[in-house]
């Protein structure tokens, strides 16, 4: 079942949102991916995320750089959550995308991660947590996640200790 739909503007960003992808897998959560540009693919870009909700669909993840616009047109035109990925650009190293996927003005929210690899990845464990909301298996599945998070970091917590004189 489909519960997640991957968005990114150019094909180029897939490398990045592989990480979504990846993470998306582990938690179980069916997805798809399409390549749809905000400013090349308008109509199809509208088209396909006004019919998102009618197949299921309960999160939109939205991934685009420079110009990043996609998110922004995909949350003006659904009620589902969408939560936009900056992608990393050479001109300004992906703060344009930021500052274009995060400024929504009201009524058009878009949850916005991080720039890159760790948004990707962030994005997907944000969209687990929305279907986590009444989904208890799935919150389930974070809560373990979060606790393996945390077995790793305290595994190689103990770096050093110096008795002294």
């Amino acid at each position: 079942m489909i519960q997640v739909s991957i968005v990114m503007g150019s094909k180029s960003d897939l490398e990045v949102m592989q990480n979504c992808m990846d993470q998306l897998k582990e938690f179980g959560i069916g997805y798809e991916v399409r390549i749809l540009s905000a400013h090349r693919t308008p109509s199809e870009a509208h088209n396909y995320a006004k019919a998102l909700r009618t197949r299921g669909v309960k999160v939109v993840i939205a991934a685009a750089g420079g110009a990043a616009h996609l998110a922004g047109v995909i949350a003006g035109v659904t009620t589902l959550p969408v939560i936009g990925v900056p992608m990393q650009t050479s001109a300004l190293g992906g703060m344009d995308s930021l500052l274009s996927t995060v400024q929504m003005p009201k009524g058009i929210p878009v949850a916005t991660v991080a720039i890159g690899k760790a948004g990707a990845a962030n994005a997907a464990i944000l969209a687990a947590q929305m279907i986590g909301i009444d989904d208890e298996a799935m919150a389930i599945k974070l809560d373990e996640f979060k606790l393996d998070m945390a077995k790793t970091v305290l595994a190689g917590s103990d770096v050093e200790t110096y008795e002294g004189n």
